[in-house]
C-alpha cells in the first residue's frame, strides 16, 4: 500500500459505539471491512473473531435508550482494513 503511516492492529472483539469498553478510536480512522461467511457486509456495529459473530442493528426494533436493538450472526469472521 501507498499509505505512510501505520493502520493498529485490528483487535479480535471490536465496537462501533463509542460507549463500549471494546471501542478503540485509532481502529476507526481507517476504513475496516468484515467478511462473514466469505460475504462482505457493511452493515456490522461490532464482531468477536474468536467466538464468531457479528451484532447488525434491527431494522425497526430500538432498546430502552432509542438505540437500535443488536442482532447477532454466527459464522466465520474476518475482519481487514480497506
Amino acid at each position: 500500500m501507498s499509505d505512510n503511516n501505520s493502520k493498529p492492529a485490528l483487535p479480535d472483539h471490536l465496537a462501533g459505539n463509542p460507549r463500549s469498553p471494546h471501542y478503540v478510536a485509532e481502529c476507526f480512522e481507517h476504513a475496516i471491512g468484515i467478511r462473514l461467511n466469505g460475504k462482505e457486509r457493511t452493515d456490522v456495529e461490532e464482531y468477536c473473531i474468536s467466538e464468531g459473530w457479528v451484532k447488525i442493528a434491527s431494522p425497526k426494533a430500538k432498546d430502552r435508550w432509542g438505540q437500535p436493538m443488536l442482532v447477532k450472526l454466527k459464522g466465520e469472521v474476518e475482519a481487514f482494513y480497506k
